[in-house]
C-alpha cells in the first residue's frame, strides 16, 4: 500500500514522526512536503495529498497542519476525497468504519505524537463496514 503524507509548517514535526512509523510498519510513503518548519500555505499541501489519492498515485493519505482543520478542508475540496480529522482512536475507527475516509487529518500542535501514532494505527487497521454506509459514502462522492 502506498500512503501519501503532506503537511504545512505547523504539522511538519508530527508528519515526520508519522512517516517514520509508517515506514517501520512496511508501508511505501510518498512525502509531498513540506520539508521544514518555514511558513507555507496549508491549502497547497492538502490539495496535493487529495490529488495524489484521487488520481491513484497513492492508495490513501495522511495530512497534518497545526490543528488539522484547514488541511482537512483543503483535502476535501478534491473530488472523491473523504478526509476525516481525528483527535481520538475512537474517531479514527469510526471515520474508517462509517465514512471509509481515504485521508486522515491530524493536528500537529494539538495531538501528542504517541496519540497520533495510535490514531494512525487504528485508522489503518480498521475496515470499512459497508452496508448502509455505502449509500452515504456514494452520496459524498457525488458531491
Amino acid at each position: 500500500m502506498i500512503i501519501a503524507v503532506a503537511s504545512d509548517h505547523g504539522g511538519f514535526a508530527l508528519k515526520d514522526i508519522v512517516k517514520k512509523h509508517l515506514l517501520e510498519r512496511g508501508f511505501k510513503v510518498v512525502d509531498l512536503g513540506t520539508d521544514s518548519e518555514a511558513s507555507v500555505d496549508y491549502p497547497v499541501y492538502g490539495k496535493a495529498c487529495g490529488e495524489a489519492v484521487a488520481s491513484g498515485k497513492a492508495d490513501i493519505g495522511i495530512v497534518v497542519c497545526g490543528t488539522g482543520i484547514g488541511i482537512s478542508i483543503a483535502a476535501n475540496k478534491v473530488k472523491g476525497i473523504r478526509c476525516g480529522l481525528c483527535t481520538s482512536v475512537e474517531m479514527a475507527k469510526l471515520t474508517k468504519q462509517h465514512n471509509n475516509a481515504n485521508i486522515l487529518a491530524l493536528g500537529g500542535r494539538t495531538t501528542a505524537p504517541e496519540l497520533a501514532v495510535e490514531i494512525v494505527d487504528a485508522w489503518l487497521d480498521t475496515e470499512f463496514e459497508g452496508g448502509r454506509h455505502e449509500r452515504r459514502t456514494a452520496m459524498l462522492d457525488e458531491m
